[in-house]
């Protein structure tokens, strides 16, 4: 099931003000991933899916590396994306058999602005397999889901993905039991949403 796309920027302020003003609906802040030096806004994509638009946090600087490469990014890209199985752990070993190490399983936390715990699981793979074509995985076990909090909402009109080797990135699709299939073409994902205000193009 798909549990997020990941939409990274180098100018998280900027980014949130462009997709409001194209759709018309405004992502609210997430919270920040201390120590990473980034943070995040969220807008749902249904009941149980969404849309993370993360950058850096330029109250907590940090030298080096961030997640999905934000240090090196110029603008905005969608970089990856989660998919939420019923068994982390059985998932796992089903994409690495298929082809795919995503990494060890690790805990990660972080508090809404709200002061709310929020604690999930997460593969970990760097750099990610087939160009981050292949998604990670999330369990977010006794977690409250981001999605399911009120969260403003747009619709996914469409979601895609191109690899220069479909056919070894569609193994791994389906042992990990999702439905997207992968066609020829330089690495990318790409998504389309829509609001009230219109329509936003994601790659």
């Amino acid at each position: 099931m798909l549990d997020h796309l990941v939409l990274a920027t180098d100018d998280l302020q900027g980014s949130v003000a462009g997709f409001a003003a194209a759709t018309g609906v405004e992502p609210v802040e997430g919270g920040r991933h201390v120590g990473r030096g980034t943070r995040n806004y969220l807008v749902a994509l249904g009941a149980a899916s969404y849309l993370e638009i993360i950058g850096p946090d330029v109250e907590q600087p940090v030298a080096g590396a961030m997640p999905f490469g934000i240090e090196g990014l110029e603008g905005s890209r969608l970089v990856t994306w989660a998919v939420r199985p019923a068994d982390i752990e059985a998932a796992v070993v089903g994409a690495r058999e298929a082809g795919a190490d995503l990494g060890p399983i690790e805990p990660m936390s972080r508090r809404t602005p709200a002061g709310e715990l929020l604690s999930w699981r997460l593969t970990s793979a760097y750099p990610a397999p087939y160009d981050g074509i292949v998604p990670f995985l999330i369990d977010w076990g006794t977690s409250r889901h981001p999605a399911g909090s009120g969260l403003p909402s747009v619709e996914l009109v469409d979601f895609g993905a191109t690899h220069p080797r479909p056919d070894e990135v569609n193994a791994v699709l389906e042992a990990l039991e999702v439905g997207l299939r992968v066609v020829a073409g330089e690495p990318g994902l790409q998504a389309t949403v829509a609001g009230p205000g219109g329509t936003y193009s994601l790659r």
